[in-house]
């Protein structure tokens, strides 16, 4: 019911500076679930599940999984999306085998303009070939096909196929399970960032357990809310050899399609790392596990952006004590039409 260790930053001197400064703590701010507000908690035994509609229930092994996202693809103008319908901005680690990801994500509520798009924030790891890949991610999403409406919400999810036959948002198909009974999965996150306003985090935890190979999911620095057995894997039973930062918007409507979808990822804004306001999405404290248990700041990244005029990216690394990596778009704009 609980993970056999917690492993822990292995503090420098430097971060310990980094982390007490004042303005630090004032932005850093974990956020809690609407559902919470009023006092409402469950019982010790139990666990919160997001209530499903029974119509959504019908829909078989479709509801609540990712469109399938590899496709033959017929032309090279569809060559700038690696995965089909999906364009993303993202912070790439590999080259090591990876057993933990870590990051701070500010909250933001980006405009997603039709019900079958959404709109991502997450960390996530992952291991195989684009036609057939095993991932494990979490982070906060805007997905009224899955939830019904434009709140931002927090999700976890996986698949062992590319979504094409496995895998599910949060509890909308067997597969994780959660212990804990203070946060549910697919609960709206209460307060969201505003512009000129105070940056929201959350802070998403994924690291593998050894003695039992579970896959934990913390949320903030503590609170460890379930596992994906390692029994729904094949190459992610051992470990990932990528881990993603960043942003990924689902849509047909994107790539050499015309118009583009006007479905926003981050904040909506474009990358924006001057300035006293964070007005774009950002990702902070990335940390992962590589090939061993010290948690730290990966070797080797790289920033990665499909669509540079839609969703565009800047990383951030010289002159400051911790890299930084900002991201996000409107989609359909001046810039991409």
């Amino acid at each position: 019911m609980k993970p056999n260790f917690n492993p822990k930053t292995k503090v420098t001197e430097r971060e310990t500076t980094q982390w007490t400064r004042k303005e630090d703590f004032e932005r850093i701010i974990v956020t809690s679930q609407v559902w919470q507000r009023n006092g409402i908690a469950c019982p010790n035994g139990t666990i919160p599940i997001r209530r499903v509609q029974k119509f959504k229930k019908l829909r078989k092994n479709k509801y609540g999984r990712k469109n399938p996202t590899y496709q033959v693809m017929q032309s090279t103008d569809t060559l700038n999306l690696l995965l089909a319908n999906h364009s993303t901005a993202v912070l790439i680690a590999q080259g090591f085998k990876y057993t933990a990801g870590k990051c701070d994500i500010i909250v933001w509520n980006p405009n997603v303009e039709s019900d079958d798009e959404y709109s991502t924030s997450h960390v996530s790891l992952r291991h195989g070939p684009l036609h057939a890949y095993e991932q494990i991610e979490s982070g906060w999403a805007v997905n009224p096909g899955v939830y019904g409406d434009r709140q931002t919400r927090f999700f976890a999810y996986w698949t062992a196929d590319s979504s094409n036959k496995t895998g599910c948002f949060d509890h909308t198909c067997p597969g994780f399970v959660q212990t804990n009974n203070e946060i549910a999965l697919g609960a709206a996150i209460c307060p969201i960032s505003k512009p000129n306003g105070l940056p929201y985090k959350i802070t998403i935890y994924i690291y593998k357990d050894f003695i039992t190979d579970n896959w934990w999911l913390q949320y903030g620095d503590n609170i460890n809310i379930g596992y994906w057995p390692p029994e729904l894997f094949k190459m992610l039973w051992y470990q990932a050899n990528v881990v993603q930062w960043g942003g990924e918007v689902y849509s047909t409507r994107v790539g050499p399609v015309h118009p583009h979808t006007a479905t926003a990822m981050g904040s909506g804004q474009y990358s924006d790392p001057t300035g006293h306001w964070i007005r774009s999405g950002q990702i902070t404290r990335m940390r992962v596990q590589e090939n061993g248990h010290e948690l730290k700041f990966p070797e080797y990244v790289f920033p990665y952006s499909e669509e540079y005029d839609c969703y565009d990216q800047i990383y951030v690394s010289d002159y400051i004590d911790d890299p930084e990596f900002y991201y996000g778009g409107p989609g359909r704009s001046w810039r991409c039409p």
